[in-house]
């Protein structure tokens, strides 16, 4: 027997404090505050096996919502500086995120409450690990968004962040992404929040803004088309000259609040045209 393994084990007898079970070789103890249903008339028992907090090996009922193979949402349940973070995954002992799977600024660490998207690994001596879960596991997740949630707020859980902006998703599954212009501070990775939708990209994910509407006197419209030109790298092949269904198609707009929102943003000196482009005019710094 070793810890992280499910196991069935043999009732071997009752104690005040709980059963000793058995595999035929070796007993360990079920602890009464790990038992969650009634075995007294049992023979057999499934149990977790984990080393308790005085280092024994020990079985519980209690059935770890992740492992190696399965993973999902675990909240965060203490922060130790220089160590990482420990969540709840569903037994008496918490697993440690460790600070190599964190962001390298503490100021932006999950805090208690927040939530990450893991799996866990317990080592041969029953330490408890948790690992934040890959882009190429998460997008598991995924679900398309509707051009109906355009302005719309979502709420959501920062599961990964970069130096060019946060990734959430929404509790519907909506893969949003916040620019660092769409904020006055950067989100923790795990932070559940409150973002609006200001552009829906042509992959069904999202762009979002933690800024109030109208920030900077830029419309909502203008501010779509900036997001939508960051999702360009500062080019898209649309101007004053475009056509109106292609404007509508491409931004949910009439051709006439699309020159409005680009006549704005011109005169605040974001954008520039050159024949038939737009192009985004970023400041030196």
């Amino acid at each position: 027997m070793k810890p992280g393994l499910k196991v069935t084990l043999e009732i071997e007898k009752k104690a005040d404090y709980g059963y000793f079970l058995t595999d035929g070789e070796s007993t360990i103890l079920l602890h009464n505050s790990e038992i969650i249903e009634d075995i007294s008339d049992r023979e057999e028992v499934l149990v977790y096996l984990y080393v308790d907090h005085e280092e024994r090996l020990a079985a519980t009922m209690k059935m770890p919502k992740i492992t190696e193979e399965v993973y999902d949402w675990v909240e965060v349940v203490d922060v130790v500086s220089g160590r990482g973070v420990y969540v709840d995954v569903g037994l008496s002992k918490d697993a440690l995120v460790a600070t190599e799977h964190l962001p390298p600024f503490e100021s932006i660490w999950p805090k208690a409450g927040d939530k990450l998207y893991c799996m866990m690994k317990v080592t041969k001596y029953g330490r408890m690990f948790a690992k934040p879960a890959p882009e190429d596991v998460i997008k598991e997740l995924f679900q398309p968004a509707d051009q109906s949630l355009m302005n719309k707020e979502l709420t959501g859980t920062v599961y990964r962040l970069i130096a060019s902006g946060s990734f959430v998703i929404s509790e519907e599954g909506i893969r949003g992404f916040i620019h660092p212009s769409q904020r006055k501070e950067e989100p923790r990775l795990g932070e559940q929040l409150k973002a609006r939708v200001i552009a829906i990209k042509d992959d069904s994910s999202v762009n979002l803004s933690l800024l109030p509407r109208k920030q900077d006197s830029m419309s909502t419209d203008a501010e779509q088309i900036i997001s939508y030109l960051r999702t360009r790298n500062g080019a898209m092949p649309f101007s004053d000259k475009s056509d109106p269904e292609d404007i509508k198609e491409r931004f949910q707009m009439s051709k006439g609040a699309f020159k409005r929102a680009l006549g704005h943003l011109m005169k605040q000196g974001k954008v520039r045209q050159e024949g038939s482009w737009t192009y985004e005019i970023t400041k030196e710094k």
